[in-house]
């Protein structure tokens, strides 16, 4: 049986490591690694097919990682959002609780590259104080594990903290966020998802971004989640060179209804420090929205959405319903009303883009 114990020798996580693997001279890697770490499962760096292809690119690091230094390294306000350091309340009656500090692998558009594989710790001592805030705000509904990735715990310390979250009168909805069906599919057993079973209403919020991450494995692994009753979601991030055109996306999404993974959120990708290489402009996802909505199911079809700067919230993006982005900013209103601005990526000069964008009211995502 797998488990994160027993899992040690699966991580590559030193460029002369993967250039043993790979047979290719990978020194050129090691100053990334230095500042953003590597960490590949054995199992997902079997799906590259060659070097620069879209699973090398979420994976492998890239010199173009050190090269972008004009982004934040917090680009959602998480710290200032941050009652605790494993705690995030942005919304009203959720909060984020992170509850690990390891993933599977270390993507390298994460938004929280600046933490995980880095400082970022949780211990016994962070998890007691994370429970204790839940059960003190009486507001809070809902509660998503994050970190880290939450499935990298052994059973039985995520099983204790779903029940002391159970436990709680006023926590009607558990949620995890994981990308380990995808980068760790044997991860995923019939005793893990007995014990999941047990704490419903449970869902799980997955993250596959390309067509080639729909394997035999992972299929079976999120057959398994779904066969325990756990409603499985897809939070896909938008990647250039990974998915950046319809027919990659539509391809994705398909794959995933297959799966029984309801496509959730399309990201536009974040403003991280050390992801700018992975962004692509808005309209291109305003394009991408556009070419699946009537081509495909409407359970196919995600939100497109901008997780806004500053921590003020997802705004969802619809064609014919935003305002045509300038050439460096995207305005923005979030459900609050307050109203922020999203630095666009310079046009490339081999990119084609229309020279106009149906809109349908003044601002990006319209009233909500």
């Amino acid at each position: 049986m797998e488990t994160p114990e027993r899992a040690l020798n699966r991580w590559i996580d030193k460029p002369s490591h993967l250039a043993e693997i790979l047979g290719e001279d990978l020194s050129h890697l090691t100053p990334v690694t230095a500042r953003y770490p590597m960490r590949i499962s054995r199992y997902y760096l079997g799906l590259i097919r060659e070097a620069g292809d879209p699973i090398w690119r979420q994976a492998v690091p890239d010199p173009a990682e050190l090269e972008d230094t004009g982004d934040s390294e917090d680009p959602l306000a998480e710290e200032k959002q941050s009652p605790l350091p494993n705690v995030v309340h942005r919304y009203p009656d959720r909060a984020l609780f992170l509850v690990s500090h390891q993933c599977a692998m270390h993507c390298r558009f994460c938004t929280r590259k600046r933490k995980v594989g880095r400082t970022f710790f949780i211990g016994k001592d962070d998890i007691r104080k994370g429970l204790e805030y839940i059960a003190a705000h009486p507001e809070l509904r809902d509660i998503i594990l994050s970190g880290g990735d939450p499935l990298m715990l052994p059973d039985e310390t995520l099983e204790a903290i779903l029940k002391e979250l159970r436990a709680i009168p006023h926590v009607e909805i558990l949620r995890i966020g994981s990308r380990i069906p995808c980068t760790w599919p044997q991860r995923i057993t019939p005793r893990l998802t007995a014990m999941l079973k047990k704490y419903h209403p449970l869902y799980l919020n997955t993250h596959f971004n390309h067509p080639a991450e729909i394997t035999p494995e992972s299929t079976a692994a999120c057959g398994l989640l779904a066969d325990a009753g756990i409603p499985l979601g897809c939070q896909t991030v938008l990647l250039k060179g990974v998915n950046d055109s319809p027919e990659v996306m539509l391809e994705l999404m398909r794959g995933l209804l297959r799966m029984r993974v309801k496509p959730y959120y399309l990201y536009q990708a974040d403003l991280a420090q050390g992801t700018h290489h992975f962004r692509t402009r808005v309209e291109t996802g305003l394009e991408i929205m556009q070419a699946l909505r009537g081509y495909t199911s409407g359970l196919a079809v995600p939100a497109f959405v901008i997780d806004a700067p500053g921590g003020k919230g997802k705004i969802p993006l619809l064609p014919g319903y935003c305002k045509r982005p300038t050439r460096d900013l995207v305005r923005l209103r979030n459900y609050r009303g307050k109203i922020s601005y999203y630095r666009q990526v310079k046009k490339d000069a081999e990119m084609e883009f229309p020279e106009t964008v149906d809109t349908g009211v003044a601002s990006c995502g319209g009233k909500h």
